[in-house]
């Protein structure tokens, strides 16, 4: 959830608003609160489309058909005014993912939950055939998951059986892999509830292999290969559930079986108690209980404030603009002029100047398996902070607070907890791993305390009220799109086998799973995907299988155990295509496991080689940091450590603009008691308030060592996929340099 913005509304029809959940070209979906604590999701129109009476017409109808369906596995209406100046919709709010959410982090579904889900939620259709509609969209983002069970959502172009269409004649109604071929091939006005069985059957076979059935990539290939081609359905193990999608997703609308005919022939049991997730995989469970867990830490209705207005944005900036009256740029170009500084007794580097000394955290794993990283970070932001005290004319001094979580999930809620109570922390680098950090979210969030991480890089995080949470490097999802690039984007690749493997966790299911649905979006290629449990320990079969699908180019999602056993596999056939594997898989162990055949192998990574350790050239600017390191620490610096110090210097170069802008005009010497203090401004002892702080990292703009820092407005994630290329030579890690870009 993202917080309000200052053109929203407090309220709409009886609901307190506490944030929104998302936007279209359409309206914006807000959360709410009545008066009697109860949460609903509130579709607002936007004014535009609110004065076409079309529209408003279409709008409508959708209150109209949602009011008429009654099952528990469709989301309810709660309420709607489809006649005021901004008409509105609200249903029952549901903290649970979608199945698209679901299958991107996790996977495809197992066989039994792929069996309760097509059951529960041909009981939802039935009640909207029932009711004489056609729901017409009905698509993974359109199921919500719980733990007793599914819920149907968005009746938005939901329209009685009979009911000419508003829309143009031969217009495609519905979402492009997910519609029944008679709306594939434009008769959209004809579509019955035969169409929705078609739909249901493309979800249910998403759900089971992790892609639609008729593929994916450009609309009038994927409506021709709907209307002509037969669905893929490899991966559908279960023979009764194979013939069942089968029926389903019959060419004949007349072969299909009815929604209440699906019912009853699916035997699966479904959740009964109402609590259990059982019906789920554990991941999954445990994701949508994080959801719920999220909604029971939402701030009371009068609690909830609109804080957006108050807190202005400052432009962007490249250059710091000090106190002395100087402008010290903060680039990477200035570091040969650093003079390194030892520790003080109590970890803080850096003595006081002008009496103010305020502090970045460091939170990061220092004892547990990602330590090396997590050290790796913590010598990065010393050094960045040895740089900023080194500079003249500087108008506070930074020092550094550490504090290990051991990469446990508890431990790190409590570190976040300490570091958020501590009013001397401005902001915090880190945390290390993804568990860890989405624990700790809550706490940075409530402090609205900056937290910018550089290593946790999953693809969504619990919801958030006061967007305090920057992710500072590019998404596993995000890396796909350079890993599709470098193996795809070659004259002897067509089809890319990818292997993920359990061992690897969400890391693996995300990278896999974005690289698998971003092929052939990007390339003209297509995938072979395969999923293996957790701990399998011969990948033979697997690789054979993949090679069996004509596979000439091998991608690896999963640790460094499993992409060790996977070079032998692939070693011991007579494969010569180019093999690649995640940045999670360069480790020590690989090598050593791996031998001789991990020789070629690739890695698209989202670090830099700071300092040219491989022996080839690393990053402009990198030299000195390099210098800086080895002189510091007496090493070279290791993965990660460029990427903390550049956010680390990210920080500092705002936290400095902040404190100028305010000396300059706040009409006297920061920290007067003259100079009254506003949210733009730093408090009354010259330190930067926080929400300033997220506001100015928000606009920034940083040219660092490993890349150029921005953030996207919507989400606060790193704008830009740059990224970096890496293969096994001789028993080590060389870096070729960034990583390979599409030609424009």
């Amino acid at each position: 959830m993202d917080a309000l913005r200052p053109g929203d509304p407090a309220r709409i029809g009886g609901h307190r608003l506490l944030g929104r959940l998302g936007a279209g070209g359409m309206g914006v979906v807000y959360l709410g609160r009545t008066e009697a604590g109860a949460l609903a999701a509130i579709k607002v129109i936007l004014p535009e489309h609110a004065g076409d009476e079309d529209f408003r017409t279409r709008f409508r109808r959708e209150a109209e058909a949602a009011r008429r369906v009654d099952s528990p596995w469709a989301v309810p209406v709660t309420g709607a005014d489809t006649e005021s100046e901004k008409p509105w919709l609200a249903t029952e709010f549901v903290p649970g993912p979608t199945l698209s959410e679901v299958v991107a982090r996790c996977g495809p579904l197992p066989t039994r939950s792929v069996q309760v889900l097509g059951r529960l939620l041909s009981r939802a259709l039935t009640s909207v055939h029932g009711a004489g509609l056609v729901h017409r969209d009905v698509k993974p983002g359109n199921v919500l998951l719980t733990a007793d069970g599914p819920r149907l959502i968005d009746f938005g172009i939901a329209r009685a059986a009979e009911a000419t269409a508003l829309t143009a004649t031969g217009l495609v109604v519905g979402t492009p892999g997910f519609l029944p071929p008679e709306q594939a091939a434009g008769a959209g006005a004809g579509a019955g509830p035969e169409g929705d069985v078609f739909s249901l059957g493309c979800l249910l076979a998403y759900a089971a292999t992790g892609r639609p059935p008729f593929g994916s990539g450009a609309v009038d290939a994927l409506l021709y290969r709907t209307v002509h081609d037969e669905p893929d359905l490899a991966g559908v193990d279960d023979p009764a559930l194979r013939a069942l999608l089968g029926e389903c997703l019959a060419k004949d609308p007349a072969a299909r079986p009815a929604a209440a005919d699906l019912d009853t022939r699916i035997a699966e049991d479904v959740p009964g108690d109402g609590v259990s997730a059982d019906w789920l995989p554990e991941d999954v469970a445990r994701m949508i209980a994080e959801r719920s867990a999220a909604m029971l830490a939402l701030p009371d209705i009068e609690a909830t404030v609109n804080t957006s207005a108050t807190t202005p944005a400052p432009a962007r900036r490249r250059f710091l603009a000090l106190a002395a009256g100087g402008a010290v740029a903060l680039g990477a170009g200035t570091f040969a002029a650093v003079r390194l500084i030892g520790d003080e007794p109590d970890g803080r580097s850096g003595a006081s100047a002008a009496g103010r000394r305020w502090v970045i955290g460091v939170h990061a794993d220092l004892t547990g398996a990602q330590k090396a990283a997590g050290r790796a970070q913590e010598r990065g932001v010393r050094l960045a902070v040895d740089r900023f005290n080194s500079l003249t004319g500087k108008p506070f001094t930074l020092a550094v607070k550490v504090l290990d979580d051991g990469g446990d999930p508890a431990r790190s809620a409590r570190v976040a907890e300490e570091f958020a109570r501590d009013r001397d922390v401005l902001a915090v680098i880190g945390p290390t791993g993804d568990a860890a950090t989405g624990t700790a979210l809550p706490a940075y969030d409530e402090a609205v305390l900056p937290l910018l991480t550089v290593s946790s890089l999953q693809i969504s995080y619990p919801a958030r009220v006061n967007a305090a949470f920057f992710q500072a490097s590019p998404s596993y999802a995000a890396l796909s799109m350079p890993i599709v690039n470098r193996l795809l984007l070659r004259p002897d690749v067509e089809r890319l086998g990818v292997l993920i493997d359990r061992s690897g966790g969400q890391a693996a299911y995300q990278a896999g799973y974005a690289t698998n649905l971003m092929t052939p979006s990007l390339t003209t290629g297509t995938t072979h995907p395969r999923v293996v449990p957790a701990g399998t320990s011969d990948l033979g079969p697997v690789i054979a299988d993949l090679l069996g699908h004509r596979s000439d180019a091998l991608f690896y999602a999963g640790d460094a155990a499993g992409g060790a056993r996977a070079a032998r596999a692939l070693a011991a056939t007579p494969f010569k295509g180019p093999s690649m594997a995640q940045h999670t898989v360069m480790r020590p162990e690989f090598l050593e496991r791996a031998g001789d055949t991990a020789e070629g192998w690739e890695f698209i990574a989202p670090f830099t080689d700071a300092g040219g350790v491989s022996g080839t050239p690393g990053a402009p600017g990198a030299a000195d940091f390099a210098a800086a390191h080895r002189k510091r620490f007496g090493a070279a610096p290791a993965a990660w450590s460029a990427e903390a110090y550049d956010v680390a210097g990210l920080v500092a170069q705002e936290v400095a603009a902040l404190v100028g802008s305010a000396t300059k005009g706040g009409g006297g010497p920061t920290g007067s008691p003259t100079a009254a203090p506003s949210a733009g401004t730093p408090s009354g002892d010259g330190r930067p308030g926080r929400a300033a702080l997220v506001a100015a990292i928000a606009t920034s703009r940083y040219e660092g060592i490993s890349r150029t820092y921005a953030f996207d407005e919507e989400r606060q994630q790193l704008v830009g996929q740059d990224a970096h290329l890496y293969r096994a030579e001789g028993g080590r890690y060389r870096y070729l340099g960034p990583a390979p870009k599409p030609k424009s």
